[in-house]
């Protein structure tokens, strides 16, 4: 029962990390290297993993999504996705497709006169399930060997930590005040119930027993 209680416990704090990992936004230094537009199919396996400015897309089953594509400075690809978020989750009230599309385009380089960018998005890319993360903003950088710091995930994850904390103490000094001591003593009475049902037993053994002698 104990492995069973820490399965479960395992298994909820891989679906938070899972979901921070999704929501919270990243940053990729890479080279731009082409913007198209693509209709996609919008699947009932994968409608969660596209966004959903308005009403009309949660019915229907296909759209034209922009696309930005670039290449980081080992030579990996990377696409992303560049759909408004508007006032769904995750709360990224992201209103400038447009915009965006044309900063992509304006960064466009080659290899061999390269300007880096770095591109703020969130989601996840999987090639077998086909959807890519949402870019949200664009930044120039000086080159590829510039250090981001994720101030604003580390600043989100310490508030995190200190809420969890603070509501795990609360519950451990609730538990201690008012579920502990009622099961003490449901314990307590329980263990007094079954001394006494042994010590009626033994009665009940001894007078067996004495009539048997008879």
């Amino acid at each position: 029962m104990r492995y069973v209680k820490w399965v479960i416990i395992g298994l909820f704090w891989l679906c938070v990390a899972a979901f921070l990992h999704y929501t919270l936004p990243q940053r990729d230094i890479v080279r731009i290297v082409n913007t198209y537009e693509e209709r996609q199919e919008l699947n009932d396996w994968t409608r969660i993993f596209w966004s959903r400015p308005d009403d009309q897309s949660a019915t229907i089953i296909n759209r034209d999504v922009q696309f930005i594509q670039g290449v980081t400075p080992e030579g990996r690809p990377k696409v992303y996705r560049n759909e408004d978020t508007s006032w769904s989750w995750p709360p990224y009230f992201k209103f400038d497709t447009a915009n965006l599309y044309t900063e992509a385009n304006d960064a466009i380089s080659t290899k061999d006169t390269p300007e880096w960018v770095a591109i703020t998005h969130y989601g996840w890319r999987n090639e077998f399930l086909s959807i890519f993360p949402n870019a949200v903003a664009i930044k120039p950088v000086a080159g590829p060997d510039v250090r981001l710091i994720p101030w604003f995930n580390i600043i989100v994850l310490t508030l995190l930590a200190a809420l969890v904390w603070a509501i795990w103490v609360r519950w451990r000094r609730f538990r201690q005040r008012r579920i502990d001591p009622v099961i003490e003593d449901v314990e307590d009475s329980l263990y007094a119930a079954g001394e006494a049902i042994e010590e009626r037993r033994g009665r009940l053994r001894r007078w067996l027993d004495s009539w048997k002698s008879k």
